[in-house]
């Protein structure tokens, strides 16, 4: 019996998270962990932290480490996930436009959570989506990568409530939030991927087991938010780019 017990909690593990090597596993996790000491400096008052990185710039497969703040320093919380980021990759620091079918680059808050299901085993405050939940990414509409329920004369917005899993969790990425910037970008979410890795319009997902995960651990007190980029980018740090 426990045997059958330990199998079982064994495979429950492999489901949240994929199948690294030691040497991969150990490689990613310290890139991850010097990857937050070179960003330090930008992450006042962020507690939890998703360390989303890819190898190379282009590409549109990522991986996902979640850490967070202890009285020493910066913990690992889990096994590297394997992510889905923008078709294009990762844009540079401060260059993401709309359309570009690229992630942008930075450290951003975790803001308002959208769920398809109307009771969600998490802490982080949430709203669950109705058919008239829409994301503004018209950069001509006074509404602009905002939420909107209910009508809009924007000529182009994302719906949240669609017939795919894809936004059954969708929770804003607060790029270009305050202030919002006409053509900068809209709708960057983290969302469910049909299949991981996956590529994105610009967004970052990841596959439903490892959100459910993701969003048990999370707690509002400590602040979550996203430090995202190429890896080699990242470990410059980003300090010279901030405005």
């Amino acid at each position: 019996m426990r045997f059958l017990l330990k199998l079982a909690l064994f495979q429950s593990f492999m489901m949240l998270f994929p199948h690294f090597s030691g040497a991969q596993n150990s490689e990613i996790q310290k890139n991850a962990l010097q990857i937050v000491k070179n960003n330090e400096q930008l992450l006042d008052g962020v507690g939890q932290l998703l360390v989303v990185f890819n190898n190379s710039s282009e590409s549109s497969q990522a991986i996902l480490v979640f850490v967070e703040k202890g009285k020493n320093g910066w913990l690992l919380k889990s096994e590297p996930m394997q992510a889905g980021v923008g078709r294009n990759g990762f844009a540079k620091p401060t260059k993401k436009r709309e359309g570009d079918g690229k992630s942008p680059t930075g450290v951003f808050r975790m803001g308002q959570l959208f769920c398809y299901e109307k009771n969600v085993n998490t802490l982080m405050p949430y709203l669950q989506t109705t058919a008239d939940d829409k994301w503004i990414d018209d950069p001509n509409s006074p509404d602009y990568n905002r939420h909107i329920r209910g009508k809009t004369d924007a000529k182009s917005y994302e719906n949240l409530k669609l017939s795919s899993d894809t936004y059954k969790y969708c929770m804003l990425i607060e790029y270009n939030t305050n202030p919002i910037v006409k053509g900068m970008g809209s709708a960057i979410f983290f969302h469910l991927g049909k299949k991981i890795p996956a590529s994105t319009a610009g967004c970052v997902a990841i596959n439903e087991n490892n959100m459910e995960w993701v969003l048990k651990q999370m707690n509002p007190n400590l602040h979550p938010a996203m430090l995202m980029g190429n890896k080699a980018v990242l470990l410059q740090g980003l300090e010279k780019y901030k405005k």
